[in-house]
């Protein structure tokens, strides 16, 4: 699998966002998407488990980057999710996204997050619209971060 390059301030994969996930993606040569992430107590809703707002932000950031994988930066247009079972604290779980369809302008994706047990805890599907290019252009300052960092480098970072 391939390494997807990580943001510097992005609330999900953001690498110096003092309050981000901090999650690395990887890429297959299909195009899906895999992460995984363990969360902690600040993580949490109702007691013991991840709260749906956190769980929307994985799946969202998940299907998101199958665009990355395509080399295209895509907003999301349109998110569903259907949470399945509770989303334990403290348990590594993974967020998997691929494509649906293409059609110009304009991906549909879905995916899930399973559980350690195998058992998925939450499903989503989405609709995501390629950036205009002068949006991307706009971006670029914020962009200068965008890159692979090492695994060695994420476990550093993550330790402080």
């Amino acid at each position: 699998m391939k390494k997807q390059p990580n943001s510097q301030m992005c609330f999900v994969c953001g690498l110096e966002n003092p309050i981000g996930l901090k999650m690395a993606f990887y890429q297959d040569d299909a195009g899906r998407v895999v992460g995984k992430f363990t969360p902690g107590p600040q993580h949490q809703g109702y007691p013991g488990a991840v709260h749906g707002g956190i769980v929307t932000a994985l799946l969202d950031e998940t299907l998101a980057r199958v665009a990355i994988a395509a080399e295209r930066w895509m907003a999301t247009a349109r998110l569903s999710i259907q949470f399945r079972h509770p989303i334990p604290i403290g348990e590594t779980v993974t967020a998997i996204g691929e494509a649906v369809s293409w059609k110009k302008r304009v991906l549909e994706a879905r995916g899930e997050i399973r559980l350690a047990d195998g058992r998925v805890g939450a499903e989503a599907t989405g609709t995501f619209i390629e950036m205009p290019a002068e949006r991307i252009g706009n971006m670029e300052e914020a962009l200068v971060f965008w890159q692979v960092v090492p695994d060695e480098e994420d476990e550093r970072i993550e330790g402080g």
